[in-house]
């Protein structure tokens, strides 16, 4: 699960990122409304976490930019404003949840579990695939009734096929989504055959079928149609 962590006070932006990637999310961050605007053009992430008052510019001018690329990006406002038309604001253009300074850092991460379970999920904290099922909550994969050990880069793989399932993946997309914007560094991406052969044998090892479909030339689909 990608992040982008839009905030300017350098220590409430160290301890989010450092919070949330001990919970296993792939967190990237800007300081300031110039870095955030270059990275929302380049990559694409499930969750933007927005400042509203920044260096340079305006949050909420940000979620606009990011909604007329990537309506699918959840959207969660943090700000130490606690006006009304702030709020508003966010809401009406796109934002999909307010938080406001100070927090705990629990309760922001609890927003951001509701928000991806509505945005990805449909609300559901139990995700089910004919016989894979997925509690979201507790970061655990049943295959036939027997629990799956993956690594965090096959749960989160895994995670993306069923969200994205009947749909072609491009090899890029899935690089991006497993390690950030980093992964432009990369010479290729032979890597990500390894992680999709892994999980596919894990899987059938429980039991189950092997939906990962290789489309040539293209990319993967998770699908169980012919």
């Amino acid at each position: 699960m990608k992040i982008l962590i839009i905030e300017d006070e350098v220590e409430l932006l160290g301890a989010i990122c450092g919070y949330l990637s001990k919970e296993n999310y792939l967190c990237e961050t800007a300081s300031n409304f110039g870095t955030a605007e270059e990275k929302l053009a380049m990559y694409h992430y499930d969750i933007a976490v927005v400042d509203i008052t920044l260096p340079g510019g305006s949050g909420l001018q940000l979620i606009e930019i990011l909604k007329k690329k990537h309506t699918d990006t959840g959207v969660l406002i943090i700000s130490a404003k606690n006006s009304l038309d702030d709020k508003i604001n966010g809401l009406n253009i796109g934002a999909d949840d307010y938080l406001t300074k100070p927090f705990h850092l629990a309760e922001l991460n609890a927003r951001i579990k509701a928000l991806i379970r509505r945005r990805r999920f449909e609300g559901a904290t139990r995700i089910v695939f004919n016989e894979i099922e997925i509690d979201t909550d507790e970061n655990m994969i049943i295959v036939n009734n027997k629990q799956l050990t993956l690594t965090k880069k096959e749960f989160e793989l895994l995670n993306f096929f069923i969200a994205n399932k009947n749909r072609i993946l491009t090899k890029e997309s899935i690089a991006e989504h497993l390690w950030g914007d980093d992964i432009d560094l990369a010479d290729n991406f032979f890597f990500i055959y390894t992680h999709i052969n892994n999980l596919r044998k894990k899987i059938i090892k429980k039991g189950g079928n092997d939906y990962i479909k290789t489309v040539y030339g293209m990319g993967y689909k998770f699908s169980d149609k012919l």
